[in-house]
């Protein structure tokens, strides 16, 4: 029995990561961005070690934007009505996403902008 049911798990996540690719609008945005540092990174051959902050950092933003959609959707879906508790609950959501974004921004300076300096 758990032979058939290899790769299911598997197959629901992807499901959802396109389902996000789809609808959401910032994760879009966000992976478009991501893929722009990864371009940029590799151009500029950063080293190992600076590929860990790079790519921690861009996890940090997609996985904080995909917890962010499941939280507005499951608001949306508790209490479709408007409702002040609902609404902060989902601005502290989207705060999380800011402050990462914030956390990748800095991380890219500190890595990427004395190589790029450095060529100009």
């Amino acid at each position: 029995m758990k032979e058939s049911k290899k790769g299911i798990g598997l197959k629901y996540a992807w499901a959802g990561l396109i389902t996000t690719l789809k609808y959401e609008r910032n994760v879009r945005i966000h992976l478009f961005a991501a893929i722009i540092v990864l371009i940029i990174s590799l151009l500029l051959k950063i080293n190992r070690f600076e590929w860990l902050f790079i790519i921690l950092a861009i996890s940090l933003v997609l996985i904080s934007e995909l917890i962010n959609s499941v939280i507005e959707r499951l608001i949306d879906y508790l209490k479709p009505e408007r409702n002040i508790h609902a609404k902060e609950i989902k601005d502290i959501s989207a705060g999380v996403v800011l402050l990462a974004t914030f956390t990748a921004v800095i991380i890219g300076i500190i890595i990427l902008l004395p190589k790029i300096v450095k060529l100009l």
